[in-house]
C-alpha cells in the first residue's frame, strides 16, 4: 500500500506528465521518454516521501527566506533531463571531451541570453555556486596576500566576502567595512577613508542582509581612487537588477558575481559576468583553476531562466517584490517591530527583536514562527551582542510570497500573523491556530498554479 504522501506524489505526477516534455518529438522518442519518466514512486518510495512531504510543507507555509524562491516548471522540467548525463570539460568550441556539439549550444545560448539580459560584456555560467564564483574571480585577479576591502559578516556580508572561517578570510588580507551605528546604512566616506588607508587590490560590494540600495557608481569612484579592481557581488539582487528596480553595477565593476536562484527564480547556480578585459583570466580560474566539468543541465535551466527574466512579466513581478517588501515593512513597523535602518528598498528587511522582545532571540524566533507555519531565518543585526548561532535578529523577504500570487493587502495579513505567533509565542495552542490559519491562506495561492 502507497502512504497517503505517496499518494500525492503519483497525482502531481499525473498532473505533470500532461505537459508536453521537452524531447517529445517523435513516436520512437515519446516511448524512450515513457520509459524514462517510470514514477518515481516505483523505483524509490522512501525519497518520494520525503519530498511529498516537504511539496506539503512548501505548500502549507509562509516561505520568507530571502535567498530563496520557487523555479518554475520550465526550469525545473530542462534541469532533470537528459542533459545531466553529459560531461562537458572546458567552453564551447574547446571541449576536452567528444560528443559536445549540442552541449556548446546550450552553454552558448545561456551566454547570449545573460550577456543580452544585463548587458554584460562576457559570462562564464559554469560555476556551481555563488561561493565558486567569488572564489575564481578572487583567483583571477588577486595573488595570496593580497588586501580585499569587503562588508563584514555580522554588519550583512557573506562568508565569501573574507570571514576568517571561509577560504577568502584564510588566503587574503581582508579589511571589513560596515554601518553606521546610528543610521545603520553603509557611509561611502568612511569606506573611501578605509580604502586610501589599507590599499585593496579588490573592492567587494554586496550583501546578504542589507535592505538598502548600492550606489555603484559611488563605489567605483572609491575604487579608482585607490587603483582596486570592484566586484559586486549581487547574488540577492540579481533578479531586481533585470527588472529595473535597483541600480545596475555591470556599467561600474570590472567584474560582477551572482547566483541565479533567490530574486533571478532559477536553478541553483552561479555566474560571472566581466568587462571583456578580464575574460581570459575569469574562465582559467574557473576551469581549469577551480572546477571540471559544469552541471549543463544547470547551465540549461539558468538559460530557461534567462529568457523568462527577459519577458515583461518578469519586470512587473520584480516591482511586485519591492511593493510587497515596503508594506510587509510599515506593517510590522506599526506592529511594534524595529527594523535595521528603519525599512527596506529591496526584496528584504531585518527585525531586530532586542527592542520588542529583549530576551527573544533570533534562533528563538524563527522556531516560534515555523510552529506557525512561518518560514524565516535568523540572522546576526549590526552591532549585536550575540552570537551568530544565536541572533537577535530574523531575516524575512518577499520574492516567494511575490511568485505565489500575493500582493500588498496579503503582506497586512502577513505581518499580523508574524506578531500575533511572536506575542503568543509560548502558547502552542494558539500557535497550532495560527497555523492552521496560515494554512488556509496559503491554500488561496497553490504554488504549482505558477508551477505549471
Amino acid at each position: 500500500m502507497l502512504t497517503r504522501t505517496c499518494q500525492l506524489f503519483l497525482k502531481l505526477r499525473q498532473f505533470c506528465d500532461k505537459i508536453p516534455f521537452l524531447y517529445r518529438q517523435s513516436d520512437c522518442q515519446a516511448q524512450t521518454v515513457k520509459e524514462m519518466n517510470k514514477l518515481l514512486a516505483e523505483v524509490d518510495p522512501q525519497i518520494v516521501e520525503i519530498t511529498a512531504k516537504d511539496l506539503a510543507r512548501q505548500q502549507n507555509s509562509l516561505m520568507l527566506i530571502p535567498s530563496e524562491n520557487y523555479a518554475s516548471r520550465a526550469v525545473m522540467e530542462i534541469q532533470g533531463s537528459i542533459l545531466a548525463n553529459k560531461y562537458a570539460e572546458g567552453y564551447p568550441g574547446e571541449r576536452y571531451y567528444n560528443g559536445c556539439e549540442f552541449m556548446d549550444g546550450v552553454e552558448s545560448l545561456a551566454i547570449e541570453r545573460a550577456k543580452a539580459l544585463f548587458g554584460a560584456e562576457h559570462v562564464n555560467v559554469q560555476p556551481h555556486a555563488g561561493t565558486q564564483a567569488n572564489m575564481a574571480a578572487y583567483h583571477a585577479l588577486l595573488d595570496p596576500g593580497d588586501t580585499i576591502l569587503a562588508m563584514s559578516l555580522s554588519h550583512g556580508g557573506h562568508l565569501s566576502h573574507g570571514d576568517k572561517v571561509n577560504f577568502s578570510g584564510r588566503y587574503y588580507n581582508v579589511v571589513a567595512y560596515g554601518v553606521d551605528a546610528e543610521t545603520e546604512l553603509i557611509d561611502m566616506e568612511t569606506v573611501a577613508s578605509l580604502a586610501e588607508q589599507h590599499r585593496p587590490k579588490l573592492i567587494v560590494v554586496g550583501a546578504t542582509a542589507y535592505p538598502r540600495h548600492f550606489d555603484f557608481a559611488a563605489w567605483r569612484q572609491v575604487a579608482d581612487s585607490v587603483g582596486a579592481y570592484l566586484l559586486a557581488d549581487i547574488a540577492h539582487i540579481a533578479g531586481l537588477i533585470a527588472g529595473g528596480v535597483h541600480p545596475d553595477p555591470v556599467p561600474y565593476s570590472d567584474v560582477v558575481t551572482t547566483t541565479t536562484h533567490k530574486t533571478l527564480r532559477g536553478p541553483r547556480g552561479a555566474m560571472i559576468m566581466c568587462k571583456e578585459e578580464h575574460a581570459a583570466k575569469i574562465d582559467r580560474a574557473v576551469f581549469p583553476g577551480l572546477q571540471g566539468g559544469p552541471f549543463l543541465h544547470t547551465i540549461a535551466a539558468r538559460a530557461v531562466a534567462f529568457k523568462e527574466a527577459s519577458e515583461p512579466e518578469f519586470k512587473t513581478y520584480q516591482e511586485q517584490i519591492v511593493k510587497n517588501a515596503k508594506a510587509l515593512a510599515e506593517r510590522l513597523m506599526e506592529n511594534g517591530f524595529r527594523l535595521v535602518s528603519g525599512g527596506t528598498e529591496n526584496h528584504l528587511m531585518l527585525i531586530d527583536l532586542t527592542i520588542k522582545y529583549e530576551k527573544l532571540s533570533g534562533r528563538q524566533a524563527a522556531d516560534h514562527l515555523e510552529d506557525a507555519g512561518i518560514i524565516v531565518n535568523k540572522n546576526t543585526i549590526p552591532f549585536d551582542k550575540r552570537k551568530p548561532k544565536t541572533t537577535s535578529g530574523i531575516r524575512l523577504g518577499t520574492p516567494m510570497v511575490t511568485t505565489r500570487g500575493m500582493k500588498e493587502d496579503e503582506m497586512l495579513h502577513i505581518a499580523d500573523f508574524i506578531t500575533e505567533a511572536l506575542e503568543n509565542r509560548q502558547k502552542a495552542s494558539i500557535k497550532k491556530r495560527i497555523r492552521e490559519k496560515v494554512q488556509e491562506f496559503c491554500a488561496q495561492f497553490p504554488i504549482y498554479e505558477y508551477l505549471n
